[in-house]
C-alpha cells in the first residue's frame, strides 16, 4: 500500500486536485470531510504536511495547496479587550 492511501484512503484530496475549475470554497469543504476521517490518535498535522509533500509542489497554485497551507498555519489566541476585569484598578 503506497503512503498516499494511508494517508488519504477515500482519495478525497488527490481527486480534489484532478476536478477542473474547483473553488477554494469546494477545495475547504473536501478537506473538512478529509479530516473528519482521520483517525483517533493519529496526528492530522503530520498527515497535512505529508499530502503537501506529495502534491504540493506539482500544485503550488491549486486551491486545495492554499486549504493544506492554512491548515498548517497557527491562529493567533485572541487577547481580552476589555470587560469588568479590565475597569477594574
Amino acid at each position: 500500500m503506497r503512503v498516499v492511501d494511508n494517508i488519504d484512503p477515500k482519495g478525497l484530496i488527490r481527486d480534489s486536485f484532478q476536478i477542473e475549475g474547483i473553488t477554494s470554497p469546494e477545495c475547504r469543504s473536501i478537506f473538512l470531510d478529509w479530516a473528519i476521517g482521520v483517525p483517533v490518535g493519529v496526528e492530522a498535522r503530520d498527515q497535512v504536511k505529508a499530502l503537501l509533500d506529495i502534491y504540493g509542489a506539482a500544485n503550488a497554485d491549486h486551491p486545495m495547496t492554499a486549504i493544506l497551507r492554512e491548515a498548517l498555519g497557527t491562529s493567533a489566541r485572541p487577547t481580552r479587550r476589555g470587560g469588568a476585569r479590565a475597569r477594574r484598578s
